[in-house]
């Protein structure tokens, strides 16, 4: 039996018969055989590595996303590299290292975008690129409606007869991704429809780091006329505005209803109304589109937007009299 009817097999290929199969299968358990995963590579001419790039990588969820793709990759051929990135300059840098395709047979891209002279690198050296919580025309994208995200956390606050509704927001947005003010421009939108002006001074600024939010709305509530309600674009933020709350004796909900956004594990455990995202599912499709790419399928261009539903739980009420 040859070398070359024993790499046929491993690589799963076609013309061995299924009798001569059969043999090679059985040698293979005997001695607990395991393939070089760097030779096979070479024969293959692929790297059979999917390369994650994503920032925030210990947000929770990020973690989530991760989560998902590991579940979407599962089951394949191909091993998972994840790639955090700290900073623009480690942006650029990743882009530099998997443009080439010598390190990854494929990415995924998470809650940012790729440069534009990275785009073109990466259209003219073919390599499959799948968004994930972003979206670019050049890429198959899955992702959700941000602003109609606002929309329904801000309409929810209304419903309930709040008037006076802040918003803990970032600042502007880094490595080309711009979901926060997204979700910004939803809740000036629900605003203007309940015909209500948005307050220079209900909207606060920082980063997602719960800390931060916490000062930021500690601020925010001891302006003389506070808010009785705070949108936070994240569930991070909305967990520093509790801490902040509790810090000045403020009750929630019955003096101050807040709703985040995402529906991360933790927002059940405090009992956090928010904006639910579907996360892990968005990581797995992700996965699932790259693998079909990899595959040969034909995949257009298309932007999927994955549904967001409002989850209510302890932290809203009607506005106080």
């Amino acid at each position: 039996m040859g070398v070359a009817t024993v790499s046929r097999v491993l690589n799963g290929r076609v013309g061995v018969r299924s009798s001569t199969r059969e043999r090679v299968v059985e040698a293979i358990e005997a001695l607990n055989y395991r393939p070089s995963s760097l030779a096979r590579s070479l024969s293959l001419q692929r790297t059979m590595v999917v390369a994650t790039l994503l920032p925030w990588f210990t947000n929770p969820s990020a973690v989530q996303r991760v989560r998902g793709i590991v579940e979407g990759i599962s089951g394949s051929a191909y091993d998972l590299m994840v790639f955090d990135i700290e900073s623009e300059d480690r942006q650029r840098r990743a882009f530099e290292l998997f443009d080439r395709g010598d390190r990854a047979d494929g990415l995924l891209v998470v809650s940012t975008l790729p440069p534009e002279a990275e785009v073109e690198r990466l259209r003219a050296a073919d390599i499959p690129c799948v968004l994930i919580d972003a979206v670019h025309p050049s890429f198959p994208s899955i992702a959700v409606d941000d602003v109609a995200g606002g929309e329904i956390a801000t309409r929810h606050l209304l419903e309930l007869g709040h008037r006076r509704i802040a918003l803990v927001g970032d600042p502007p947005p880094e490595f080309r991704f711009d979901w926060s003010r997204d979700r910004t421009r939803g809740y000036e939108r629900a605003l203007a429809a309940a015909g209500i002006e948005a307050r220079d001074a209900y909207v606060r600024e920082g980063t997602r780091l719960p800390h931060v939010a916490r000062a930021i709305a500690t601020e925010l509530l001891s302006l003389p006329e506070r808010p009785t309600a705070v949108f936070a674009a994240s569930d991070t933020q909305a967990i520093g505005v509790l801490e902040a709350a509790r810090g000045l004796g403020i009750d929630v909900p019955r003096e101050l209803s807040v709703v985040g956004f995402d529906d991360v594990e933790v927002a059940a455990y405090v009992g956090l109304t928010t904006v639910r995202q579907p996360l892990l599912e968005s990581g797995r499709r992700g996965a699932k589109l790259l693998l079909d790419v990899l595959a040969g399928r034909t995949v257009a261009p298309l932007r999927e937007l994955l549904p967001l539903e409002l989850v209510v739980r302890g932290t809203t009420g009607s506005a106080p009299s």
